[in-house]
């Protein structure tokens, strides 16, 4: 479905800060997958789903969906088929727009449409039902401003607005890393919800362990722009946090990027 394929990416290139972050990093996603990816900090994890997104462009490689190298497709395009929620609740939502409005420009992604017909009566209904699955009462409020909003609250339409039209890939960073531990858990709740029932092929960057035990088919463990450890399927299952720091004593990964994730 994705495939990665030698790319490489050096930030400030020739100039004293210099920074390599991959060297012909290579990966295969399959079709379905929902992947939790952990690391320490600098391993990578944010810059690749940069470079997939097109949110930063790779210095060589492919970046193959269903076949077709988007590597030099701008972000903007990508975004017919590659939905994204980030960390920070901000970046989400429009703030000067309805709940309303801002659902209706998601629901009609890559569509010609004009605004009045796009929050006709029929979608509003259709909007209200969705935002009623997140039980935070918001289906009242479809015609208030985004920007009134908690940090929950829009991290929730943002997941809603990213997964309302099914994409062939979501990329999740750090999701719910600023929000507090009860919007978070709920939010977690959601995403699983969401992304089993409609069986959406998913990158989840995270540093808590337990969502990486709990959530998805497969583990990527990132260090130094490196993948060092991938786990699929029946032994993903069978994974315990003891045996997920294990693997990093394995990997030769220092106890302070260990401490990292497990914060």
């Amino acid at each position: 479905m994705l495939a990665v394929k030698n790319i490489s990416k050096t930030f400030n290139k020739g100039t004293v800060n210099e920074n390599r972050i991959f060297t012909d990093l290579s990966l295969d996603i399959r079709e379905g997958d929902f992947i939790t990816i952990i690391g320490s900090n600098g391993a990578g994890k944010s810059t690749l789903l940069n470079i997939i997104s097109g949110n930063i462009m790779s210095d060589t490689g492919q970046i193959l969906i269903d076949g077709k190298d988007i590597a030099n497709l701008p972000e903007h395009k990508r975004t017919k088929f590659i939905s994204r929620v980030y960390q920070n609740p901000f970046l989400g939502v429009a703030p000067s727009m309805t709940i309303l409005e801002n659902m209706s420009l998601a629901y009609n992604k890559g569509k010609s449409y004009g605004l009045g017909r796009a929050v006709s009566r029929k979608n509003e209904d259709i909007f209200k039902e969705m935002v009623s699955t997140l039980e935070l009462g918001l289906e009242d409020k479809m015609h208030d401003k985004a920007g009134l909003l908690s940090g929950g609250q829009r991290q929730s339409i943002s997941l809603i607005m990213a997964t309302m039209i099914k994409p062939r890939l979501l990329l999740l960073d750090e999701h719910t890393a600023a929000l507090d531990p009860k919007t978070s858990a709920r939010i977690i709740e959601l995403t699983k919800e969401i992304i089993e029932h409609d069986n959406i092929t998913t990158l989840m960057v995270t540093h808590d362990l337990k969502h990486v035990i709990d959530l998805g088919n497969r583990v990527i463990m990132m260090h130094a722009g490196n993948v060092i450890l991938d786990i699929k399927d029946e032994e993903k299952r069978e994974l315990t946090i003891e045996k997920l720091l294990g693997h990093f004593d394995n990997a030769n990964v220092m106890l302070s990027d260990r401490t990292l994730l497990s914060n």
